[in-house]
């Protein structure tokens, strides 16, 4: 290597060189933080994909004990017997659909073991003229067979309140608070079906979740285009104060003729009309 590139060795230019890696690592520490992040949510509409339509299957089968839950079974549709348990019904409020504001029903079903469940019975819109339902659709009377899809629970939100008969989030330890009796305290059921059926028309059904991938891929990708771009502006660099150096060394000065050669070559006819009117003013 010719003696006219050592100053790129100087401790300056390895302090430049350490500053490029070092931001290359982070890029890469990015970039692979959107690709896990991409993975994760293919992974969560791979279970809503596998759940969602699955064949209903007792409850017990899938949440063997009250308190807990395998989040692998989310979505997963279950079957139980028992009473509804209208008078602790409950409305969940800030709940839009479709654009319009509304909310969840959700009303205790008290099993043929005697514990409670908690069952969103679905959607229904905010009313004409005040911050209720115009009506919420009765729950059929005595021994109801309900088909459900298992869910977690939500987590208290600090600070958000609600009216009495309502609930700004569905904490199932909340609820659970609200009855007489022993609750399920990680799961409830977003509802299916009821037999019998109710005498009217029942809440809209949950919509099936689809997962936004976001643009996690593409930022992926320009992590690792930033990185480049680092070593590429630090080459770029190097050879600009190469040149500064070496103004006068022959082969710099021929491939600086050769670079201007090939910037008039490119020169557009608007070019040239602006530098002849230069010339004239």
């Amino acid at each position: 290597m010719s003696s006219t590139w050592s100053f790129a060795f100087s401790w300056r230019w390895v302090g430049y060189l350490s500053v490029a890696i070092v931001f290359a690592v982070v890029c890469g520490f990015l970039s692979n933080w959107q690709v896990n992040r991409l993975h994760e949510k293919e992974q969560i509409q791979a279970l809503v994909d596998n759940n969602w339509s699955a064949d209903p299957v007792p409850l017990d089968t899938v949440v063997p004990e009250r308190d807990s839950f395998d989040d692998a079974h989310e979505y997963q549709p279950v079957t139980m017997t028992g009473v509804y348990m209208v008078d602790a019904q409950v409305l969940v409020r800030n709940r839009p659909r479709s654009g319009k504001p509304g909310f969840e029903v959700i009303t205790p079903l008290k099993l043929e073991s005697g514990n409670i469940f908690m069952v969103d019975r679905g959607w229904v819109p905010t009313g004409n003229e005040q911050d209720l339902p115009d009506s919420v659709p009765t729950p059929p009377t005595g021994t109801v067979t309900v088909t459900a899809r298992v869910k977690p629970g939500e987590p208290v939100l600090p600070g958000r309140g609600a009216s009495t008969g309502q609930i700004a989030t569905i904490n199932l330890p909340d609820l659970a608070s609200r009855v007489s009796g022993e609750s399920y305290i990680g799961v409830y059921g977003l509802l299916i079906s009821e037999s019998p059926a109710p005498a009217e028309t029942a809440p809209l059904p949950a919509f099936e979740p689809e997962v936004n991938e976001g643009l996690h891929a593409s930022y992926a990708i320009q992590w690792v285009i930033f990185a480049l771009l680092a070593f590429a502006f630090l080459a770029y660099a190097v050879r600009q104060e190469y040149r500064q150096r070496n103004a006068e060394d022959p082969r710099v000065r021929e491939d600086a003729e050769k670079r201007e050669r090939k910037r008039r070559e490119k020169r557009t006819d608007a070019d040239v009309e602006d530098e002849i009117l230069d010339t004239v003013h």
